[in-house]
């Protein structure tokens, strides 16, 4: 699964994926255009949700015909105000939106418009409210949002992720996401290897209890209501059978015949391994 940096017919520069799992690290450039005008200039910037740091800062720099790297080295200078437990990195903070270009655009000036449509989005009553009413702060609330962005299938599955992951850190259980260990490695793929869940780093779930210490990506406003207002349920375990079939559970019985079923599906088919979440009884 590749992403890619696509101008609309209206101007817009956009960050998409092929698909709809988490896009991946490198991204494809290809020729800009404009309603069949070769190097016309991009008018807005889109980020949808679910995209990392490091892909946003790739989207920047090509929208603004700049050097590699500009955008990730302009941090420093661009003073974000970010929460405390962010240590400076804008990770889950650069908000998934549409963002104006013109000839006074700078990366700084685009990350502090997308800090500051985040620090409204997340930091409001609500969410705060909700944040607190779950026992954790707006920081881990976002954290838990991006989890849900990368894991879940449809937008409506995402509640159910977001009270997996609740109950897995109630009973002390660990996570056991893939796409915090996709993180760790740098990379977006449905295939993780007993290899790859050995990996010595803060962000694998697998090994480490509770949260990884940053979001892994930009979540939306659905994840993020999501992660405040998790569908009740005593689900443990999730698994995506087939697509739009996703089967949660807390039983470890019934959840090994779902993933026994979505392998004879792959078999079938072909197709990439489930989004599930993993765990020994």
């Amino acid at each position: 699964m590749r992403s890619r940096i696509r101008l609309t017919r209206r101007g817009r520069i956009a960050l998409i994926a092929a698909g709809a799992v988490v896009a991946g690290t490198a991204v494809a450039v290809p020729l800009l255009t404009r309603d069949g005008e070769e190097d016309a200039r991009p008018t807005s910037l889109v980020v949808p949700e679910g995209r990392r740091a490091a892909q946003i800062y790739e989207a920047v720099d090509k929208a603004l015909a700049l050097p590699p790297g500009t955008t990730g080295k302009s941090l420093a200078k661009a003073r974000l105000k970010l929460p405390a437990d962010a240590e400076g990195n804008p990770e889950g903070y650069l908000f998934p939106a549409t963002y104006p270009l013109d000839d006074s655009t700078t990366p700084e000036k685009l990350l502090t418009a997308m800090v500051d449509t985040a620090n409204r989005e997340f930091h409001g009553a609500p969410v705060a409210a909700g944040a607190e009413r779950n026992a954790m702060n707006v920081y881990q609330a976002v954290t838990i949002a991006s989890i849900v962005q990368a894991e879940a299938a449809t937008e409506a599955d995402m509640g159910k992720v977001a009270r997996v992951i609740f109950n897995r850190l109630e009973r002390g259980m660990p996570l056991q996401m893939d796409s915090t260990l996709n993180y760790a490695l740098n990379r977006s793929t449905l295939h993780t290897t007993e290899d790859d869940t050995k990996v010595d780093s803060p962000y694998n779930s697998y090994q480490r209890m509770g949260l990884p210490p940053t979001p892994i990506a930009n979540p939306g406003k659905a994840a993020m209501r999501a992660a405040i207002g998790p569908t009740p349920g005593d689900w443990l375990y999730f698994v995506t059978v087939k697509p739009g079939d996703t089967r949660f559970t807390a039983d470890y019985r019934e959840h090994q015949r779902n993933v026994a079923e979505f392998n004879e599906n792959h078999r079938a088919t072909g197709s990439a391994s489930p989004r599930t979440a993993h765990a020994t009884p």
